[in-house]
């Protein structure tokens, strides 16, 4: 059943991007519950197994439906740079009234959940179920996320800065269509296609906010409900390629016209991305990267532009042409 979302003009005005680390680590605990979700992820899977296996995600687990609600305090970000610990600081401040009524409608989108031992006591002392799920969060992202999210980061700023493009491009009504096939835009109203149950909701004046995620793949989802602010997740671009090791991704022409470690920056600009991201990503030292990076510019292949307080690299037409083979 599709879900609308209805702007108005200043909706219009205050949509905008964010990364959010909390809510990144919400739906990688989402991940190790739903088998079918592993596709792209089996490099990260294989690096956190023995630090999941320390784990109790059994009250989350709760809490995740396999389609329906999840507490509107397990994911939207505080700010568009917030931390982890601003989020999850926020998350813990949430009061009793409405943590009850938050779990209350996760619970009953999963058939007997309610009335299982540990809902009960969840919904009988919702300040304390918000205790033992902040702790749990915090946990998952000490073990889970934090150790990659340098990575992770990467790739959603990397996202972001793509979209932001296309969206003075093509406007917000043809950026929301090509983010997902499940989004689409009629005449004002946000169309997300592929849930439960049948919803209006008038935006209000706050906007959308737009969070790219690695995580959530295959899935969109919404966070609409007051007084959080009104989110809607969706896959990152570059999933693909994100755990597979530097000389998978690397063609062997380029290796010899380039050499190796020139090679390896060169086709790790997929999508535009720092030095500390592109270290990262073939692991590099930072240094290194910075020498390819001004070699590359210096023979026309990138471009370079401020973005916040970092410096992007993205490929010229000549760059483009170079790494596609001119297709």
């Amino acid at each position: 059943m599709p879900m609308h979302l209805r702007f108005g003009e200043e909706d219009l005005l205050r949509c905008r991007f964010a990364v959010s680390p909390l809510w990144e680590t919400q739906e990688a605990v989402r991940t190790l519950k739903r088998p079918e979700r592993h596709g792209y992820h089996q490099g990260w899977l294989r690096r956190i197994r023995d630090a999941a296996a320390g784990l109790d995600l059994e009250p989350l687990w709760l809490l995740m439906p396999q389609r329906g609600h999840s507490p509107d305090f397990f994911g939207p970000p505080v700010e568009s740079a917030a931390s982890f610990a601003d989020e999850i600081a926020a998350a813990r401040a949430t009061g009793p009234d409405l943590a009850r009524s938050d779990l209350a409608k996760s619970l009953a989108d999963t058939p007997g959940a309610a009335d299982t031992p540990r809902g009960r006591a969840m919904l009988a002392d919702p300040a304390g179920a918000v205790r033992e799920l902040a702790d749990c969060l915090e946990a998952a992202w000490h073990a889970l996320v934090e150790p990659h999210w340098p990575r992770l980061r990467a790739l959603l700023e990397a996202d972001v800065a793509f979209h932001s493009r296309r969206l003075a491009q093509v406007g917000l009504g043809g950026l929301l269509s090509e983010i997902d096939p499940r989004l689409r835009w009629e005449k004002g109203t946000l169309v997300v296609t592929g849930g439960r149950r049948r919803q209006v909701w008038d935006l209000g004046g706050q906007g959308l906010c737009l969070l790219p995620s690695v995580f959530i793949w295959p899935d969109v989802a919404t966070g609409v409900a007051p007084p959080y602010k009104q989110v809607l997740g969706y896959p990152a671009r570059g999933i693909g390629g994100l755990w597979a090791p530097p000389d998978e991704q690397t063609p062997r022409a380029l290796v010899r016209l380039l050499g190796r470690g020139r090679a390896a920056v060169f086709a790790a600009l997929d999508e535009p991305a720092s030095t500390t991201a592109l270290a990262h990503r073939t692991g590099l030292a930072p240094s290194s990267v910075s020498g390819h990076l001004s070699a590359l510019r210096g023979a026309g292949l990138l471009v370079s532009r401020r973005y916040g307080h970092q410096m992007l690299y993205e490929r010229t037409p000549l760059g483009i042409a170079l790494a596609t083979g001119g297709r």
